[in-house]
């Protein structure tokens, strides 16, 4: 029987159980520098960041971003500015100028921490861009004229530059806050503060900054490592990006919920991703399909050990069943669990358990969280629908965000006056509330009065030797309004053509299902976080197939 209480605990509190309970057990690890620190170091660093952004003015409810990879600090920042009251707002490594200009000017953010860049972007010579005034103004009395909110600029790393706080500089402040007034600042804190602002990843319309709780991601980090019986002895690895909530809190708030030690990498690599598996004996795995279809497939794959697995979780977007199915045998991750939602829900609203039958662990999303209820409605009626019916999956509960930030028509028509949340999706649920992902209700392709759902399809050719994966979209038609288009990416060594996957649908599926256009390409077009732009390879469709 699950328990069914939440926490009202502080992410600061939460954190604190952790030390108490195992102060010296190994907290944070980076395999490729071998920086390790136990649960006491950890939250002393984290007292340190905390008082030294207290010293230079930070107040309770400041926004402080972070713009970096998943460096060693992002982590102990988390927690600081939550032991602070302060928001932590998540910035997309992936963002170029016009993205940081709208977030920080929507936001309005106060403060922000950068890194030197990431692929093709500076950073620093980004916000200098932004902010020309960084170079002449004193530091601590920046006035922005685009920014008006921006206060504070840091640098996460030991170099100077005009304008930035270092991070040993940050360090070196702390000792200006006496402990009385660190705790008094803690004491103002309450579990229903927003505690971290994510931005949605923008595959559809401008970014909405998604307001979450204490309370909504705390207890949802809780039971996502309760899901997977995580525990003091468990070693998470964690190679997906820590301003996603994939990272920040199915990742990190279920490892520190639980004392499992994190073994965090800066970015996914497979080969890394292997070799920290094998050297630090990790006992759990995350990644969306992607990562785990590249280390499947890797040609180094066989020389690693993968014999400490037992668990973590796939997500992020639709999960193939044969990825799944090699995961569990291949990787030994026989008790593997998915986990679905959206930022909006803090974001897991559904997950498999250990113990499910392996058809619910490969077929289903799972069933519903603790303390949340999960519903199918009509899209067009939005009347709840019986189960084994399709429809748009909505959650209601604790895990709901507060709303949209500075959007108050974008939050009132994402959740209704009954507090329930649309997701978006469609789904079934079955009549033991075990619930299938069928597509996004945007992703429905409708080719001559026919609704085609292109998971489905995906599913299906999934089957087809020589596929490693494929992706369906609706490309416009003159005669049936929409038909179905497949992206196919090959394994090495074959070599198909658009008719050999047509041939392969015929007579298997409906014919009105059956991809009237193939296009094989190496890669889909991604999120950093690693979701299929469904956008863009519609659009990409457009342009291959003009005259459909």
């Amino acid at each position: 029987m699950e328990q069914s209480s939440l926490r009202s605990l502080t992410l600061g509190q939460i954190l604190d159980e952790s030390v108490r309970n195992n102060p010296d057990n190994e907290a944070v690890i980076y395999v490729d520098r071998d920086f390790r620190l136990t649960w006491r170091e950890f939250s002393d660093l984290v007292d340190r960041l905390g008082k030294g952004l207290m010293a230079l003015g930070i107040r309770k409810g400041e926004k402080v971003a972070v713009w970096a990879t998943n460096v060693p600090y992002w982590v102990a920042l988390q927690f600081a500015t939550a032991r602070i009251g302060a928001i932590l707002l998540t910035v997309n490594t992936y963002y170029k100028i016009s993205e940081l200009a709208y977030l920080l000017g929507q936001s309005e953010t106060e403060n922000i921490f950068i890194m030197d860049g990431f692929k093709d972007t500076d950073y620093v010579q980004t916000i200098y861009e932004l902010v020309p005034e960084l170079k002449t103004q004193e530091r601590g009395f920046l006035r922005s004229s685009r920014f008006p909110h921006l206060k504070r600029v840091f640098f996460l790393g030991h170099e100077k530059h005009r304008g930035m706080y270092t991070i040993p500089e940050l360090l070196t402040m702390s000792g200006l806050v006496s402990e009385e007034e660190y705790l008094a600042r803690q004491a103002l804190v309450d579990v229903h503060d927003v505690v971290n602002m994510q931005y949605t990843s923008g595959t559809t319309g401008f970014p909405k900054g998604v307001m979450l709780t204490h309370y909504n991601i705390g207890n949802n980090g809780y039971w996502i490592g309760k899901n997977q019986r995580l525990g003091p002895r468990d070693r998470v690895c964690l190679p997906v990006p820590l301003f996603h909530c994939f990272g920040c809190v199915l990742g990190v708030l279920a490892a520190v919920n639980h004392g499992s030690t994190l073994v965090i990498l800066e970015s996914f690599d497979p080969v890394q991703v292997m070799a920290a598996v094998e050297q630090e004996k990790c006992t759990a795995l995350y990644g969306v399909p992607t990562m785990f279809i590249t280390i499947l497939e890797h040609k180094l794959f066989h020389k690693f050990d993968f014999s400490s697995l037992r668990t973590g979780i796939m997500a992020g977007s639709p999960c193939p069943v044969r990825v799944m199915e090699e995961v569990m045998e291949r990787m030994n991750m026989r008790e593997i669990t998915i986990c679905y939602g959206l930022t909006e829900a803090s974001p897991v609203l559904t997950q498999t358990r250990t113990d499910d039958d392996v058809r619910r662990r490969v077929e289903t999303v799972g069933r519903a969280m603790p303390e949340i209820d999960v519903k199918i409605i009509d899209p067009e009626s939005r009347k709840p629908l019986p189960p084994g019916v399709q429809g748009e999956v909505c959650c209601r509960g604790y895990n709901v965000m507060k709303g949209y930030y500075n959007m108050p028509e974008a939050s009132a028509e994402a959740i209704d006056s009954d507090g329930w949340l649309r997701s978006g999706d469609l789904g079934i649920l079955d009549a033991d509330g075990y619930l299938s992902i069928t597509g996004r209700y945007k992703d429905m392709i409708i080719r001559g009065g026919e609704n085609i759902y292109p998971r489905e399809i995906e599913e299906f050719l999934y089957k087809m030797e020589g596929v490693l994966d494929v992706q369906v979209v609706g490309v416009a038609s003159k005669k049936y309004g929409e038909e179905v288009c497949a992206f196919v990416i090959l394994k090495e060594g074959y070599d198909y053509a658009p008719e050999d996957v047509m041939d392969f649908c015929r007579g298997r599926i409906s014919r009105y299902k059956v991809p009237k256009y193939v296009a094989f390409v190496d890669s889909y077009p991604l999120t950093a976080s690693g979701k299929v732009q469904k956008y863009k390879l519609r659009e990409k469709a457009a342009r291959l197939f003009p005259d459909a």
